[in-house]
């Protein structure tokens, strides 16, 4: 008898489905799940008026890094950096459409063929990889009839949802009418969650887990909102009356724009607003977040229905952060702390610091080493992040002592910021364009330049040092 049970048992492996079980049974799953333009305005980090239960819940659950921040303000730069694992100085990718900077929408592979991104090293490792909506850049495409700047070794399945918000972007009210992505425009739409964009987003994802529950999988969602045109149904906007929202102090340096490089994100159909459109933004801001916020929950909730959470990461995370009126810009492409910082939460199953906060340092870049350590994967040793395990087994430690991020806006201005635990320094075009120095214990609204201030000269210093080291790239 036990002869024959050894022969059934042995059988049964023989059987692919049996393997796929055993596989996905020993292998760590990832739902990676990424919001857009979407900054630290949510409940979990200390927001009081943003509805986000579901990204709190998972918080709640998981690991939530305080200070987490993106490598290059911008869409294209930060999802090249983060999937490749590399800086952007590295990729090269610091545009979303080129100009004098290569081809006319750049493309990392332009110049780093042969890298092995994120996905496509759990894809090499015998995972199933698919996306659902925006990971790389959805913008214009370099061919008719590609995905934008989407990178296909990437991907064994791809989604690209479209909804109503798409098919009606002729309600959608726009500072620049008929310009919708870039500008500031907001519409409180008709009809359910599930027929816009995201709704029909979530809805591919849980048909993605319910079908390859069985085997390893890298699923990788991408939520439109909150980025412009901010689109949701009415109910979410109705959670935030417009009288109610108190807009941002400025400081004086706010009100002159100085150092100028520091505020030339700002555009001109913006600084017409009058107060009234400013907290009507802000309304549709907020509520596209919680109408992703709910996307998200179904998603997660569709992972725990089919039991797969026990074995499965989930990330949480946006491609940068974004200005809602604060030092009086709106959006991203700013090096101050609203445009840099990023909300990142990891629940990683079993890890020791699930249900805590980590207040150490962390970057986006650090993504790939940190979830190819969690799922045992050999990553490149040519990345530039650490991994972050460390601190999901303790969140009191730190894995490093500073964070980067930089823009370029054309071929004349450059700027470079440095994060450490106390300090935010800003050096613009090498000192030629002015810099920046920030208190951020004393002083997280970045209300007073103290670079100027002699008392500071050793902190300017040593930061600018670190500065001229990271672009260097001997960091």
């Amino acid at each position: 008898m036990r002869c024959f049970l050894l022969f059934v048992a042995l059988a049964s492996l023989c059987v692919p489905g049996a393997a796929k079980a055993a596989d996905a049974k020993n292998k760590t799953n990832v739902l990676f799940l990424i919001a857009d333009d979407l900054n630290c305005d949510l409940g979990c980090y200390g927001h009081r008026h943003v509805h986000s239960p579901n990204i709190d819940k998972l918080a709640a659950r998981g690991v939530r890094f305080e200070r987490t921040y993106c490598q290059f303000p911008l869409c294209s730069p930060s999802r090249s950096s983060f999937l490749t694992g590399r800086r952007p100085n590295v990729t090269k990718i610091l545009t979303n459409t080129g100009g004098d900077l290569g081809p006319n929408h750049p493309h990392f592979r332009d110049y780093l063929p042969d890298t092995v991104t994120l996905p496509q090293l759990f894809l090499q490792s015998g995972y199933y990889v698919a996306r659902v909506g925006k990971l790389y850049h959805y913008g214009v495409p370099r061919q008719i009839g590609t995905d934008g700047l989407d990178d296909p070794p990437s991907w064994q399945h791809v989604v690209n949802p479209r909804g109503r918000d798409k098919d009606e972007e002729s309600k959608i009210f726009s500072l620049e009418p008929g310009k919708f992505g870039g500008t500031l425009s907001w519409l409180a739409a008709d009809g359910s969650d599930r027929e816009q964009t995201d709704g029909i987003g979530a809805d591919e994802a849980v048909k993605l887990l319910e079908e390859h529950r069985s085997e390893p999988f890298f699923l990788a969602v991408g939520f439109f909102r909150p980025h412009t045109p901010y689109v949701s149904p009415k109910k979410y906007f109705e959670l935030y009356p417009p009288e109610k929202i108190q807009l941002p102090e400025l400081s004086d340096d706010d009100r002159r724009r100085t150092p100028a490089p520091a505020y030339r994100s700002a555009k001109a159909e913006q600084e017409k607003m009058s107060d009234d459109q400013r907290r009507e933004a802000i309304q549709a801001y907020w509520a596209s977040i919680s109408f992703m916020d709910a996307q998200v929950g179904r998603v997660v909730d569709a992972l725990d229905r089919l039991g797969l959470a026990e074995n499965t990461v989930i990330v949480f995370t946006s491609d940068h952060g974004y200005h809602m009126y604060q030092h009086g810009l709106w959006q991203k492409m700013s090096l101050f702390e609203n445009s840099a910082h990023v909300p990142l939460i990891m629940a990683a199953p079993r890890a020791a610091g699930n249900g805590q906060s980590a207040a150490g340092l962390a970057e986006l870049v650090d993504l790939y080493p940190t979830l190819a350590d969690l799922c045992g994967l050999k990553a490149p040793d040519y990345l530039d992040g650490v991994s972050q395990r460390p601190a999901l087994d303790d969140p009191s430690r730190s894995v490093k002592k500073a964070a980067f991020t930089q823009i370029r806006r054309g071929p004349k201005v450059s700027g470079y910021s440095i994060r450490t635990d106390r300090w935010r320094y800003t050096v613009w075009t090498g000192g030629k364009g002015g810099e920046q120095l920030f208190d951020m214990q004393a002083d997280p609204g970045e209300l007073v330049n103290l670079a100027g201030d002699p008392k500071q000269a050793g902190v300017v210093k040593e930061l600018k040092e670190l500065l001229h080291h990271y672009e260097q790239g001997q960091e």
